[in-house]
């Protein structure tokens, strides 16, 4: 008996939709098969190859140009600290002539300069005073050893200098006991002016103290230094010390 005749459609399934889904997968799956074969594994290799190259080519310049920054910086410092010690070395320039010539100017300073005995200085101080008409009416010394060799002080030891240290008083007219100043700080015999005090009034007699230093050194050969020098306050003894000024 037929479907018809029972009056009764039955639909009979299909299956070439599904037949055909799977025969799709399958070429789907054969073609990506297909793509992964060596030859096409070979081109992505060298692709990833060529990416990963360019990255490197890019990153070397870059660090290259960095390099390049860096060292011409390098460079520059390098310039600047080679000028600067060039600077710092050129006092130091034939040093050696330097230390002999200021060895003789100190020699020739000492020798002819500063005197061997203190009567030198009284003598000397009286000269200029009576030079500018001054009269000195008064002084007192005052002396310190100084051992400049790093010989240590003793009752048998000679000093390199002596200190000598004058308070003078005199009077006279005002400009000549400012010449006499001016005489003391340009004469041939050392002499450091560390005080100065003027009194009276400049159209008439006035009085100057000054105190005075200089540096006795030891005498040499047949030069003679005899006894130092005292304190006197009497006008008579001051002028005879210094040669005649006292009037």
């Amino acid at each position: 008996m037929s479907a018809r005749a029972e009056g009764v459609v039955v639909k009979r399934p299909r299956f070439g939709g599904a037949l055909s889904g799977r025969a799709g997968l399958g070429v789907a799956v054969e073609r990506t098969r297909g793509a992964l074969t060596a030859l096409n594994l070979h081109f992505a290799g060298v692709a990833l190859l060529v990416l990963l190259n360019v990255y490197l080519l890019i990153h070397m310049a870059f660090l290259w140009q960095t390099a390049n920054s860096q060292d011409a910086n390098a460079v520059a410092q390098e310039k600047v600290r080679l000028q600067t010690a060039k600077i710092a070395a050129a006092p130091l320039d034939g040093l050696d002539g330097k230390l002999q010539t200021s060895t003789a100017d100190a020699n020739e300073f000492y020798q002819s300069r500063l005197p061997y005995a203190g009567s030198q200085v009284v003598m000397e101080v009286g000269a200029l005073a009576k030079k500018q008409n001054a009269k000195m009416t008064r002084v007192q010394y005052g002396y310190t050893p100084l051992y400049l060799d790093g010989t240590a002080p003793g009752p048998d030891v000679v000093p390199s200098v002596t200190e000598m240290r004058m308070d003078a008083s005199f009077t006279g007219e005002y400009r000549s006991l400012v010449q006499l100043v001016n005489e003391l700080e340009r004469d041939r015999m050392f002499f450091l002016i560390t005080g100065v005090t003027l009194t009276g009034q400049q159209s008439g007699t006035v009085s100057l103290r000054m105190k005075l230093t200089t540096y006795v050194r030891p005498p040499r050969g047949d030069e003679k230094a005899g006894p130092l020098p005292e304190d006197s306050k009497d006008d008579e003894a001051v002028g005879a010390a210094a040669g005649g000024t006292a009037q």
